[in-house]
């Protein structure tokens, strides 16, 4: 067993990356995911690997896209404006493909914002980021342990499936230090082999061309029909979540991230207190848990979605729901951090109906 050392979230994300066989990392600095920018400049030199920071996220994008066409495992990442600058590369990644990495360690915003951690990029990950019809895997980790798990993962899924893939963390835990174990595990999944990427021919095969332009419509609807039905497979095969004492609950919290933490806090403060609480951690943001929401509440008489945003999740929660069981709010934004107690004060006003 593999001793466990004290980490910051980003740099177990940068180091997770590399022992994923990532030996490409395009870049450029924004509080507060600066540290893995860093660290892959450290690292990378040194076990032959190429950290590069651009001149620009947009510069930095479309560096991925070029390494990404070539068959490299390849990565960047950035915070919520930043992240808003690479969509349009992206989207041409989506378009052609393309499987890589992408890290948002969230800020609060709009606009600049403030260097604080949110939530508030939720639309932005799960909705299609960029312009075109297309999807982003997306995983949200808790904690710095499944930071480094996740992102040996996302590498694994962007390869089998030919998509970008995003880790939306957020400043919280893209700062926060935990002991955590780097364990090389081999992983059960196939890897399928590159043979659309532009290594050279050799002039043993055709040439490989990456492309997103399509003028032929017809053409073009064949190729995102045949991208729908691998999202179907997504569905179907990659939807992840976690239920935290949800058999009997009566009243289900609901948070992803680092927020969840908070929740799960909150549940054992209500258990002590009487109420019969749970929770529900969606892990995968797309696809979205939806059937967690079904079967995790049988007994519940209402639901309480938690996020630090103005309540982005809480619609995917509501769609999934249906209108079975009621879904209520409660968030901070502008940077702020929900504490347990309002997380329980908002438990007790829908339990006295206060609406």
């Amino acid at each position: 067993m593999a001793e466990k050392v004290l980490v910051k979230g980003n740099e177990a994300i940068a180091e997770a990356a590399i022992q994923a066989g990532c030996r490409y990392f395009f870049g450029y600095p924004i509080t507060p995911q600066t540290e893995i920018s860093a660290y892959m400049a450290k690292r990378m030199p040194k076990i032959g690997g190429v950290f590069l920071q651009a001149e620009s996220e947009v510069s930095a994008a479309n560096m991925v896209y070029g390494a990404a066409g070539a068959g490299a495992r390849v990565m960047t990442s950035s915070s919520s404006p930043g992240i808003s600058l690479k969509a349009e590369a992206i989207s041409y990644m989506a378009g052609a493909d393309l499987p890589c990495v992408v890290i948002n360690v969230v800020r609060a915003g709009p606009g600049l914002g403030g260097i604080q951690p949110a939530q508030s990029d939720y639309f932005q990950a799960t909705k299609g980021h960029g312009h075109g019809d297309y999807r982003l895997i997306v995983l949200a980790p808790s904690s710095v342990q499944e930071i480094v798990d996740m992102t040996a993962e996302a590498f694994d899924l962007a390869d089998i499936y030919r998509t970008p893939v995003m880790i939306l963390a957020d400043g919280m835990l893209g700062q926060m230090m935990e002991p955590v174990v780097f364990e090389k595990k081999e992983s059960k999944r196939v890897i399928p082999e590159k043979t659309w990427a532009t290594t050279g021919t050799e002039m043993k095969r055709e040439h490989n061309v990456i492309n997103s332009l399509y003028i032929e419509p017809n053409t073009l609807e064949k190729l995102v029909l045949e991208r729908y039905e691998r999202y179907k497979r997504i569905e179907e095969t990659e939807c992840k979540y976690e239920a935290y004492k949800t058999e009997d609950a009566e009243f289900i919290l609901t948070g992803y991230g680092s927020v969840a933490r908070i929740c799960k806090n909150a549940v054992d403060a209500l258990r002590e207190q009487g109420i019969k609480a749970g929770l529900i951690r969606p892990i995968t943001l797309w696809p979205f848990p939806s059937d967690a929401y079904i079967n995790e509440t049988k007994n519940a008489k209402a639901i309480l979605t938690v996020e630090m945003s103005m309540g982005q999740m809480v619609e995917d929660v509501k769609l999934s729901v249906n209108g079975k069981v009621p879904v209520h709010f409660f968030g901070r934004t502008g940077g702020n951090i929900p504490y347990p107690n309002e997380v329980i004060e908002a438990v007790k006003k829908i339990i006295g109906g206060d609406k």
